[in-house]
């Protein structure tokens, strides 16, 4: 997600990410808070995907191998039963659900979230997941309970790499990654750079096209607005500066707007939600982390990156994503990529923001599900 974990993704705090320049208002530094982050109602556009591959409420029941969808499970009991890790030093914060599972035929899932969130933000797919897979999620280094280490360099590669150890150390079999937004970067980073055959398949949820907004594509409109993006570098990396902007943005209100933003069901903005973004942005180092992550480099484009991919691939998009959207560079990107590489699935999520999987999750069980029930034996 966005900052979601110094705040719901780069995304949400920098409206000017590389694929989402469909910006809903133009960004001004020097406003307040309640307009820091607002934008008009995305706009409507002529879907360059097969009308096949929409999936709106109406069709969310027509799938014979639809798992029941189930109550989401608290965030007080996914906080009680988390795990840790050591990773280089550093504590990792993980989940899994249910425990004691490893013997199932299925493989295991992991769930990578996005900028700002934390394990707690997949709570709505975990219990319907897990009735047929072991799951994992767990908290990239920077966000949710994960150590937040002074002065550390964040960058798409070292949260790629996290991924593969954790398979290889915790998870001991090759396993599904699903992401959000730089969570699923991270997870075709990973898949990429695999020679350990850890990875059995990707789910993609409104991939983002870089670490933060420097993720240039060939797009004028990034191209137009890069003086003001290295601009606001420059004020972030003033800690007064950046102190202030980020106390702004994390108070509840602030954040119930952002998370309303870009969310297509309104209802879904609960206080769990507020409180899964606004927690981990009260801890010591959560600031540092932000400044590390949305003024150090973009990471690998994932145009790069894809066709060296070989494995299954199921790529879901909300059409209302105003950050990554589907008509975007990034969006139009992987909206080609049914057509060209016959191991790439997509399918557009009608009325659905930059988190599918907790704004629509029966929408995305609906096809993630017999995705991974038809996925060849390994």
């Amino acid at each position: 997600m966005g900052m979601a974990g110094n705040f719901a993704a780069p995304h949400i705090f920098l409206p000017t990410h590389s694929s989402s320049i469909t910006l809903r208002k133009q960004y001004n530094p020097i406003s307040s808070s309640q307009n820091f982050f607002k934008f008009s109602s995305c706009r409507k556009f002529k879907n360059p995907i097969s009308v096949i591959n929409r999936v709106n409420a109406s069709t969310a029941s027509v799938s014979t191998e639809k798992k029941e969808e189930l109550l989401p499970l608290d965030v007080s009991e996914i906080n009680e039963k988390c795990k840790k890790w050591v990773w280089k030093g550093n504590t990792i914060n993980y989940f899994v659900y249910p425990e004691g599972n490893n013997d199932s035929s299925n493989p295991p899932l992991l769930l990578i979230h996005g900028f700002g969130a934390s394990v707690a933000h997949w709570r709505r797919n975990i219990p319907t997941l897990a009735q047929s897979y072991t799951v994992y999620a767990i908290d990239l280094l920077g966000f949710g309970a994960s150590d937040k280490p002074a002065g550390f360099a964040y960058s798409m590669e070292v949260w790629a790499e996290m991924i593969l150890d954790f398979l290889d150390e915790i998870v001991q079999r090759p396993a599904i990654l699903m992401g959000n937004s730089v969570g699923s970067l991270a997870c075709v980073i990973a898949a990429a750079e695999s020679t350990r055959t850890l990875v059995r398949g990707l789910v993609l949820l409104n991939c983002a096209g870089g670490m933060n907004n420097k993720a240039i594509v060939d797009d004028w409109r990034i191209k137009l607005l890069l003086p003001l993006l290295w601009f606001f570098d420059f004020l972030l990396k003033q800690k007064v500066i950046a102190s202030y902007l980020f106390d702004r943005v994390r108070q509840r209100d602030s954040l119930r707007n952002i998370l309303s933003s870009i969310y297509g069901n309104k209802d879904n903005v609960d206080e769990d939600l507020v409180d899964i973004i606004k927690k981990p942005a009260e801890d010591e180092g959560a600031l540092d982390a932000f400044v590390s992550i949305v003024t150090g480099p973009p990471g690998p484009n994932p145009v790069q990156l894809i066709p060296k991919i070989n494995l299954p691939v199921l790529v879901l998009w909300g059409d209302e994503d105003p950050f990554t959207p589907i008509d975007g560079p990034v969006g139009k990107y992987f909206s080609s990529l049914p057509s060209r590489l016959p191991n790439v699935n997509l399918f557009l999520l009608e009325g659905v923001g930059h988190c599918p999987h907790d704004d629509r999750p029966d929408l995305v069980h609906e096809k993630l599900l017999p995705w991974l029930a038809n996925l060849p034996a390994s």
